[in-house]
């Protein structure tokens, strides 16, 4: 969904709960039955940082349900209740939730409202790179090195909210960033396995640029020139990518869950390379599924990343 129309379901359903949320919705501070904080996130793969961060003191919920496109989300009065409910709430910020954050806000003024990216400073582009539109890209946590400032910033907000459980949220975010940094690791040796020649990445939207820093790979363009992928690429932004596939030697484009792979197969089809789909860039799966955690997540997609570019 274009982020215009996001933003105006969001307002809408603002509207529509004004006085209800705040008179109908008991806070997690105020339950004396289990003192239990009450903790949302937008995405899944932010709800699952948290929760390892959390441990068993509580559970984290995602609005955006698994399997589901975070830029297609369209929020129902239920999730603007869940966050006026909630003591905190997890954004990933750098405008990635775009206007969505913005209606939420104003939904729910007494929540507390965690940005999981704050610090980080958005990445340049390469020499070389082609142009992106959409302002800058918010997609740190393809970089695990970069969600360690995740996981600080929700152990942070958690040790404030909740002071008695704080030694547990610091021995749980340790653990949690030794396991970070072994991913890391082993995206790395899994990369390794692909000449520096062959590390070209084509995307459906401009949405790998931290991944692509980090372990060598070069952005040659994307089909929607666009961090946010709700944009329209013109005739002309086509023709050039097609031209800058040839001439480089890419040998594949890859699509995220739930993004239209049409145009990317069109560009396929007129320069003789693949289209890989079903990137897990903003969802996770269900627990049975292939990718039920961020770690997971992030070992399936450089799975198809470089088994698409072999």
């Amino acid at each position: 969904m274009p982020r215009t129309v996001l933003c105006v379901a969001a307002v809408l359903l603002v509207s529509a709960l004004a006085g209800a949320t705040t008179a109908g919705c008991g806070r997690a501070g105020d339950d004396a039955s289990t003192g239990a904080l009450r903790v949302a996130t937008t995405a899944t793969f932010l709800a699952d940082i948290a929760q390892n961060v959390a441990g068993d003191r509580f559970t984290v919920t995602a609005l955006v349900p698994s399997d589901a496109d975070l830029h297609a989300f369209e929020p129902t009065p239920r999730d603007v209740a869940t966050v006026n409910s909630s003591d905190l709430f997890i954004l990933n910020g750098g405008g990635l939730e775009g206007p969505l954050e913005d209606a939420l806000r104003a939904a729910a003024p007494e929540t507390v409202f965690v940005t999981a990216s704050q610090g980080l400073a958005p990445r340049r582009p390469q020499p070389g790179e082609p142009l992106r539109e959409g302002g800058d890209d918010p997609h740190f946590w393809l970089d695990p090195t970069l969600t360690v400032t995740y996981v600080e910033n929700i152990r942070d907000a958690f040790s404030a909210a909740d002071p008695g459980g704080e030694a547990a949220y610091r021995a749980n975010a340790a653990a949690y960033i030794t396991r970070l940094r072994a991913l890391d690791t082993w995206i790395e040796a899994r990369v390794r396995r692909l000449p520096a020649r062959d590390r070209l990445l084509v995307m459906n939207h401009l949405s790998h640029g931290y991944f692509a820093d980090r372990y060598g790979f070069r952005i040659v363009g994307a089909v929607v020139p666009s961090v946010a992928g709700d944009e329209s690429p013109t005739a002309k932004q086509l023709t050039g990518l097609a031209g800058a596939i040839r001439s480089q030697g890419v040998r594949a484009v890859f699509v995220e869950l739930g993004e239209n792979a049409r145009l990317a197969r069109q560009i396929a089809a007129e320069t003789g390379i693949r289209v890989v789909t079903g990137l897990r860039t903003h969802s996770l799966s269900g627990p049975d599924g292939e990718a039920p955690t961020y770690i997971d997540m992030m070992r399936y997609d450089t799975r198809l990343i470089v088994g698409g570019l072999e």
